[in-house]
């Protein structure tokens, strides 16, 4: 059976108070929506539909720079959950097989939750997805009569005894194409907000004689956000998760709750991470390196046995290979640092490629910009960069070569060469106490006069 996904994203997210729409707003350093669309890709689904109201235009780039087959259906006015579904139907059209609803707001859906309730729709006509809640005051209650669901009652009409149930609805469904629209035709909005509630195709359900069941999740998975509170609170779950997990597969951080993890952070086991390192999109560290402390990396890869930090950063398209050592307050960006190569000290290589076992001197600088375009510099392998080396791309310095300290380097230096590139020193004796005794006379006319 093919399955679709519609994900609801029109919501302003007023509480969030905020001009980015509240499906953007990133948890793990990636938007809820992109959460939400990655739990359902397990599902494999046919077509993808992001149903957008506020900020649409934004909504839209995420999703498709995400899957550039989403589809998108706008909904101009927020008439209610069953009203945001229905914009979904022109961009369903022909489709034959499930629908499953999900919320660009509820990032923290499982894959193995939805291939529940897809194996539920076998077996009946509409499947809610529920939960057992803590404090279940606000949800509506799932009222179930052995394994069917026979309706959803709201906090505000429930009796005492519905009160008192804790199995709540969530608000996502699945239910076949033809069968899910039929049912929204007939819902109305003859309530105090007018508008039109997904939840009353339940009830629409039983009475048409259709087989209704909620499968159960955890409410950790339900976990929606409406404000920045709830975003904080949202980012640390994802944290804690994260560290947890890595934890269990082999890795050692030094102060786990000091360690901040993007959404597709990748570390092999014996790596060890150091107190206040934080992960931007895009990294993946191989086994056995060691990052420390205060150290900032994204979009980047760093081999076996690297070592990282502390205070350094690494910027997108920085490469580590194995054993490459980057030490305190250096900076590499969109550069390949060869095996064995050491950039210890307070130095930037960007839009480099620096050859194995080469030692770049303290305070080196690849000059890669000139203003408007961008060079590149060309490091061989067993190279000595002097401290306080400018290499002014596009340059390239030989296998075997070096650079004497101080050196301003503006054209090629060959294998196994010295390249030296500074003023000559002039030391003039005595002139050091006249400059200074001028110097304070100057300042005590100055105090004087003041």
């Amino acid at each position: 059976m093919s399955t679709a996904l519609v994900i609801l994203a029109a919501g302003k997210g007023t509480r969030m108070n905020s001009d980015i729409p509240k499906v953007l707003h990133p948890i793990a350093q990636t938007p809820m929506l992109v959460h939400a669309m990655r739990a359902g890709a397990v599902l494999a689904p046919e077509r993808t539909v992001i149903v957008t109201g506020h900020g649409a235009e934004a909504v839209a780039k995420v999703a498709t720079a995400e899957d550039d087959g989403t589809k998108i259906a706008v909904q101009d006015e927020q008439l209610g959950t069953a009203h945001a579904v229905a914009q979904a139907r022109e961009a369903l059209k022909g489709f034959k097989g499930d629908v499953v609803v999900l919320y660009g707001d509820t990032p923290f859906l499982q894959p193995d939750t939805l291939e529940r309730m897809i194996a539920a729709r076998a077996e009946n006509d509409l499947v809610i997805l529920g939960f057992e809640a803590t404090d279940p005051a606000r949800y509506g209650r799932l009222i179930m009569s052995g394994g069917n669901l026979d309706r959803i009652v709201e906090f505000k009409d429930a009796s005492d005894e519905e009160r008192a149930i804790t199995f709540c609805n969530s608000g996502l469904l699945a239910c076949d194409a033809d069968t899910l629209f039929s049912l929204i035709d007939t819902v109305g909005n003859d309530n105090a907000s007018e508008e039109y509630y997904l939840t009353d195709v339940v009830e629409i359900a039983r009475t048409r004689g259709l087989k209704v069941t909620a499968v159960a999740c955890d409410e950790a998975q339900t976990l929606g956000v409406n404000s920045r509170a709830d975003l904080a609170a949202a980012d640390a779950v994802f944290q804690a998760h994260a560290r947890t997990e890595l934890l269990d597969l082999g890795v050692t951080l030094m102060a786990p709750e000091t360690v901040y993890l993007a959404a597709d952070t990748v570390i092999g086991r014996d790596t060890v991470i150091e107190p206040n390192v934080v992960f931007g999109p895009g990294v993946t560290v191989e086994s056995g390196a060691t990052i420390r402390a205060f150290s900032h990396l994204e979009g980047c890869h760093v081999s076996r046995d690297a070592i990282v930090g502390p205070y350094a950063r690494l910027r997108p398209g920085a490469e580590l290979a194995e054993g490459a050592r980057v030490g305190n307050f250096v900076e590499v960006k969109n550069a390949e640092i060869g095996e064995g190569a050491k950039v210890n000290h307070l130095s930037y290589i960007g839009d480099a490629s620096v050859g194995s076992a080469t030692n770049i001197g303290a305070g080196t600088i690849t000059c890669n910009y000139d203003g408007v375009m961008k060079h590149r510099t060309t490091i061989g392998e067993n190279v000595f960069v002097g401290s306080n080396t400018m290499l002014v791309a596009p340059v390239t310095v030989g296998d075997g070569a070096m650079t004497a300290t101080g050196t301003v380097v503006t054209r090629d230096v060959e294998p196994d060469a010295l390249a030296v590139a500074r003023a000559k020193q002039d030391n003039k004796p005595g002139y050091a106490r006249k400059l200074f005794d001028m110097l304070k006379a100057k300042k005590a006319r100055q105090n004087k006069g003041a």
